[in-house]
């Protein structure tokens, strides 16, 4: 995914981006070039979405999966959660090696992953656990993760989607729109940010923004030795990052690529505690995942991300214990994504779904945004808009400027429902509607009460 580009501009003078018109009066594809280009420099969130879906329509093939994958990164950066992943174009969930035995109920059994995972941290000087961009839901765990750690002594907490240009972060206090990535506009990451800085971790930005493909894990490794190890040999770090970039050993990023986790253990002479959570998790949002997935969740429940336990020790399971040491599974988004019936007899280790099944209702926000029960329910209404629709609806927090990552947020698109909720801790917030420009169409001040 492109870094978002720190210039700002208005593509057109409307309030809707379109696609460009050919000689003969008809919309034409833009090229893969073009699309980028008028995705990072649309004005906001809500006007990268409306022009991602007026030229959807006119791709196809490898621009159209291109469009797909940076309008699931917009639904999830204005609160439509269910809708990014229904977007995003393909399984990009890796396999378990088929030499894998995927355990039983009878001899494992579920438990808090925050908790095992802090556990095996103790001995640690290095944590990594992984996300897939897309899918919020993968940064629930973190957040847990934090206080734990910092409890633990670790007091740098690494972020993959961080720029480094943003000096001011830590004073600051949260992230903005320029602060890095087009992830860190999701309310769940500004979250991880801002959560971080308030406990006291040093906040640690090491992605190169011009690396290679072949360079950019090597380019990681040396930047967080560098801005950690090299200044403080006997540190604790925290590192969010995406994907296979935690592997311990190469082979998922392609050809000999060594991932950062590798070359960092070889540069720290430290092991790390590789965490996986990209691997097991629901993409079949409203429709019916089977596979290897479906054969964990439908035999091991939680309401909180959770790893599997060993009965009678405390071994923690890992699907591939040459890439990561512990294996995390998230609770399913919907109780009737799983095949529990035992509808299709695939092959266990298979990556297969369907979507959607009637009658999901995709503006049905999932249970999971309440984080384990920290978060409550708040109702709002489309009325904030003032009859401009599309808005996006969002919950601020007081002393933070309209630019930074709200706590929560919701957009009302055309065709949906004229009340949902946003998701918040308790406290003050001021709620705010904008429209496509960006422009505050309503505010005011609101209070989340405690249970």
């Amino acid at each position: 995914m492109p870094m978002r580009l720190t210039t700002v501009m208005c593509l057109l003078c409307t309030t809707v981006l379109v696609a460009s018109i050919s000689a003969h009066g008809q919309p034409s594809a833009p090229s893969a070039g073009q699309l980028l280009s008028r995705f990072g420099s649309a004005p906001n969130g809500l006007a990268r979405h409306e022009y991602l879906t007026s030229v959807m329509p006119l791709l196809s093939g490898d621009d159209k999966t291109l469009a797909q994958q940076l309008l699931a990164t917009v639904d999830s950066e204005l609160g439509l959660y269910n809708q990014a992943m229904m977007t995003f174009p393909f399984d990009n969930r890796i396999s378990p090696p088929r030499s894998t035995l995927l355990p039983q109920s009878d001899q494992w059994q579920a438990v808090d992953a925050a908790d095992a995972v802090a556990e095996l941290a103790a001995h640690r000087r290095i944590v990594l656990i992984n996300e897939a961009h897309h899918d919020a839901h993968t940064r629930e765990l973190t957040l847990a993760l934090l206080p734990r750690l910092r409890a633990l002594g670790f007091q740098y907490f690494a972020v993959e989607a961080l720029s480094a240009k943003d000096a001011d972060l830590m004073r600051r206090g949260y992230v903005t729109e320029t602060s890095g990535s087009e992830y860190l506009l999701e309310p769940l990451y500004g979250e991880v940010v801002r959560q971080a800085i308030r406990l006291g971790y040093t906040i640690v930005a090491y992605d190169p923004e011009d690396a290679s493909l072949a360079d950019r894990d090597t380019e990681q490794a040396r930047t967080l030795y560098e801005k950690v190890f090299a200044k403080d040999p006997q540190a604790k770090l925290f590192v969010h990052a995406g994907y296979s970039h935690i592997d311990k050993a190469a082979g998922n990023l392609g050809g000999n690529i060594e991932p950062m986790a590798m070359q960092l253990k070889r540069l720290t002479d430290y092991d790390p505690l590789s965490v996986d959570q990209s691997q097991f998790r629901d993409v079949a949002i409203g429709g019916l995942d089977f596979g290897f997935y479906n054969t964990i969740a439908s035999h091991f429940t939680f309401p909180v991300p959770y790893v599997l336990r060993q009965r009678g020790s405390d071994t923690i399971w890992s699907s591939d214990a040459k890439q990561h040491d512990v294996t995390v599974i998230l609770p399913p988004a919907f109780d009737s994504d799983l095949d529990v019936n035992g509808i299709m007899k695939s092959d266990v280790l298979r990556r297969e779904v369907i979507l959607p099944r009637p009658p999901f209702d995709p503006d049905h926000r999932p249970s999971w945004l309440t984080l384990g029960g920290r978060r409550l329910p708040y109702p709002v209404s489309a009325e904030l808009c003032a009859g401009q629709i599309p808005c996006v609806v969002e919950a601020d927090y007081p002393g933070e400027p309209d630019n930074a990552t709200p706590a929560d947020r919701y957009t009302f698109l055309r065709n949906t429902h004229s009340h949902n909720t946003l998701y918040l801790y308790p406290g003050h917030y001021r709620l705010r509607a904008w429209d496509i420009t960006g422009k505050t169409l309503q505010q005011q001040d609101v209070d989340v009460p405690s249970k």
